[in-house]
C-alpha cells in the first residue's frame, strides 16, 4: 500500500466479565499512546492518523497485546479512509467547524 496519511477509527468493545471493560480500552488506548501516530481519544472510538502500515501496525499491535494479556474475548471495529492519490488528515476534514 501507498505511504500516504490515512484516517482510522479504532473501538475496542471486550466481551468479558472479568474485569470492568474500560480497564481493556484503557490499555489499548496507552499503545496508542505510545505509538507517535496521531491520536484523538472519543468517548466511542479513538481516531488515528498515520502512513498506512503504521495505522495497521498499531490495530495489529492492540489486537496482540489484548490477547498476550489473555482478554477472554473482544471486538476490534476499524473504519479506514484511503485516499489512492494523497494524504487524507482530519483536519481537512474537520477545520471548517472548528
Amino acid at each position: 500500500m501507498h505511504q500516504f496519511i490515512v484516517n482510522a477509527s479504532i473501538q475496542i468493545l471486550p466481551v468479558v466479565q472479568d474485569r470492568h471493560p474500560y480497564e481493556w480500552v484503557d490499555e489499548g488506548i496507552a499503545i496508542i499512546q505510545h505509538s507517535g501516530i496521531k491520536y484523538e481519544i472519543g468517548p466511542f472510538a479513538t481516531v488515528v492518523e498515520g502512513q498506512y502500515g503504521e495505522v495497521m501496525n498499531l490495530i495489529n499491535a492492540i489486537n496482540e497485546h489484548l490477547y498476550s494479556r489473555e482478554c477472554n474475548e473482544w471486538i476490534t471495529s476499524v473504519q479506514i479512509q484511503i485516499r489512492s492519490k494523497g494524504d487524507i488528515t482530519g483536519e481537512e476534514k474537520t477545520a471548517k467547524f472548528q
